[in-house]
């Protein structure tokens, strides 16, 4: 067998090959006329030009500023009539509009806000609002019941037909007037009484001042009241501490629980202040707890009026 018989193809194979030759060939010249026909670079200059906006992109996107957050207005304090006050006073006191909206609803239906009470139950105002709001209502008398009118007169008849009647009448008003600037109130003395009549100062806070010097044991500077959790500033100029009396702590004979209850000393502390003892002997001066890492100097200073060896 020759070599040439393995080639050998019959006319019709010759054909379908030959076509398919000459399909590859024109394939292979089109292609290459379409490389000839494009610009040179032009890939390349559109890829550069992709990855260019792709930067500026990022770059507008780190330029660009922030939207400014201007914050809510700062509420304001003064006094007001709930039964009176326009949209604009009570919007500046910190309610919110839809508050607003329903107080006036409120009023359209015929309500009438006759207590300081009677403003708590306002919807979706808390706890700490109301407190901060309440030496601020001011409940006009011409919104009182109209018996109100007449409870006087019964007094004065009923004092009139019994001269030994020992009915107790009222020394105070119900809402304390308040002080002038100017004036002021003794810490060490004030009771809730004389405590309401400061501005600002109200029967929660009247509380919160008396309670907070009971666990002190008595105030020796003002600056102490802002201390108290969310104590009205203003109020501090109206206070004075004239008379000075503290109840001293023995540190030398208290427990770790009895330490624990002053608001100056805190857990860690009265372990420290127990530990010294057992290991040392009796305090002598706050001085020997200056090298404990519970008493820095600015604790020591604000303990010493409070402590006795």
């Amino acid at each position: 067998m020759r070599i040439g018989d393995f080639f050998y193809m019959q006319k019709s194979d010759r054909r379908v090959v030959l076509v398919l030759l000459g399909v590859a060939v024109v394939a292979m010249g089109l292609i290459q006329l379409i490389d000839m026909l494009e610009p040179p670079g032009q890939l390349e200059v559109e890829a550069d030009s992709v990855a260019v906006g792709n930067v500026m992109a990022v770059e507008g996107r780190q330029d660009r500023q922030p939207y400014y957050d201007a914050g809510s207005p700062r509420p304001e304090r003064f006094p007001f009539d709930p039964n009176t006050a326009d949209s604009t006073q009570l919007l500046r006191l910190g309610l919110q509009p839809w508050q607003v909206r329903n107080i006036y609803k409120y009023r359209a239906r015929g309500g009438i806000y006759r207590r300081k009470e009677d403003f708590a139950r306002l919807y979706g105002l808390t706890v700490k609002q109301y407190r901060e709001l309440e030496p601020y209502i001011s409940i006009s008398p011409d919104y009182l019941p109209a018996s109100t009118l007449f409870e006087g007169r019964h007094a004065d008849a009923a004092q009139t037909q019994s001269a030994d009647s020992t009915a107790p009448v009222p020394s105070a008003s119900r809402y304390p007037v308040k002080l002038k600037p100017g004036e002021t109130v003794d810490l060490a003395t004030a009771d809730t009484t004389q405590l309401r009549r400061v501005p600002g100062i109200g029967s929660y806070y009247a509380r919160r001042i008396v309670a907070y010097g009971e666990r002190l044991g008595g105030y020796v500077s003002t600056g102490q009241l802002q201390e108290i959790e969310d104590f009205p500033a203003d109020a501090l100029p109206f206070f004075i501490v004239g008379t000075t009396s503290v109840h001293r702590m023995n540190v030398n004979r208290l427990s770790l629980s009895e330490l624990r209850r002053h608001p100056y000393i805190d857990y860690y502390q009265a372990r420290a202040i127990v530990d010294y003892r057992r290991l040392h002997g009796p305090i002598r001066s706050l001085n020997d707890l200056r090298l404990l890492p519970e008493f820095t100097p600015e604790k020591i200073d604000r303990l010493l009026p409070y402590v006795e060896y």
